[in-house]
């Protein structure tokens, strides 16, 4: 009986010491996964403040002199000599083209020669006639040959009066033959040169003048656009509205902005069926001669903001088409919150319509890999910080 007690007890022994070594080494385990807990990371985060801010509009416009008249020959004949070139800035007067056109100085000659005969036919008609008047009082002749030679004398000087028109006409002709600038402007291409055989009836005229003292900007705004501009703008008709209109800004083509003011003149009564879009001509001083017909620029049009809220476009991400930010709570606990925005921005700033009201805290840095209800460290940004650049 006590050889087999011996091993029985060794077998209990030996089967606590593993159970023991077991738990040992889960329990080290467990040391082992288990750490100091994580700190919430660190973001900025602003207080949502309203603020006053300017929106800008922009439109694509085409640029148009105040006049573009097209110089067209009004007789036939060759090019004789340009006094111009293109580019030229001309005056009102100034000789551009001469014509060779001998015919018309021929005309001229000849009516010259005509109005000489004619005086000379009234001449002979007047002498006629005081010869016949005092044979007539002494009843030598009769009272008929009077009355013919004053009828002659009428005819003579009908036909010298013709002779005058004509000779008139024929200067006039002669003097299209040189082409004077009917404005002040800038010489556009001269497609025909020296030795040219020009007429009214050529495709091309000879140039065109622009009278660039004021230029037009053309540009359109559809039916959108459009109602929103009429519900913005102040006044009770069309004129009132324009005068109300604010004075708009012409950035050119390289993005710089043209340092005159313009104002917004006109807007077409017509929506065009085909575009959807109403016409409108803002018209800008040119004292330089900067702008020039035929140029590109955007027309900005600017819309003011009074108390909006606003908050940096870098504070916000777009999924699916909406706009979130991340707001946080008072346990700095994140939450995405949808907000809705206007179609015109403010610089680099969108104007909040709904979804945030002033004194939200709002993460500056709206990065979508926050997830809601994630605690985070909150680091306050200074106003003035947040928005600077504003309206700049």
């Amino acid at each position: 009986m006590k050889k087999q007690t011996v091993p029985a007890v060794l077998s209990g022994i030996f089967i606590l010491m593993l159970a023991s070594c077991g738990s040992n080494s889960k329990e080290q385990a467990a040391g082992a996964g288990a750490g100091p807990a994580q700190p919430p990371a660190s973001y900025q985060v602003f207080t949502v403040t309203p603020k006053s801010a300017t929106l800008n509009s922009d439109y694509p416009a085409t640029l148009q002199g105040e006049q573009n008249i097209e110089i067209r020959p009004k007789v036939d004949g060759f090019v004789d000599k340009i006094y111009i070139d293109e580019g030229s800035v001309v005056k009102k007067g100034q000789l551009l083209f001469s014509i060779s056109a001998p015919q018309y100085q021929q005309d001229l000659n000849n009516s010259a020669a005509a109005i000489s005969s004619a005086q000379a036919d009234v001449s002979a008609a007047q002498l006629a006639v005081n010869k016949t008047k005092p044979l007539v009082e002494k009843d030598i002749i009769s009272h008929y040959e009077l009355e013919s030679a004053e009828y002659t004398l009428a005819a003579r000087k009908a036909a010298l009066k013709q002779a005058k028109a004509t000779y008139n006409t024929a200067k006039v002709n002669l003097g299209y033959t040189n082409i004077v600038s009917p404005v002040n402007g800038v010489v556009g291409t001269i497609p025909y040169r020296t030795g040219s055989l020009v007429s009214s009836t050529n495709a091309n005229p000879l140039t065109t003048i622009s009278n660039i003292s004021k230029v037009y900007a053309f540009f359109s705004l559809n039916e959108k656009q459009l109602l929103a501009f009429s519900r913005t703008v102040k006044g009770s008709t069309l004129n009132e509205k324009l005068k109300n209109t604010p004075p708009v800004t012409l950035i050119l083509s390289d993005d710089s902005t043209y340092p005159e003011k313009g104002r917004v003149e006109t807007i077409s009564g017509l929506i065009n069926t085909e575009t959807g879009s109403a016409s409108f001509r803002a018209t800008f001083p040119n004292p330089v001669g900067l702008l020039r017909s035929g140029s590109s620029a955007n027309v900005r049009i600017p819309s003011p903001v009074k108390e909006g809220i606003l908050i940096p476009q870098r504070s916000a991400y777009e999924l699916q088409g909406k706009h979130f930010v991340y707001v946080v709570d008072d346990k700095n606990a994140v939450k995405s919150a949808e907000i809705e925005i206007m179609d015109l921005t403010a610089g680099q700033f969108y104007v909040v319509t709904s979804g945030l009201k002033a004194g939200d805290k709002v993460v500056y840095d709206g990065s979508s890999a926050l997830k809601d209800a994630a605690v985070i460290k909150p680091e306050p940004m200074a106003t003035d910080k947040v928005y600077e650049g504003l309206n700049k």
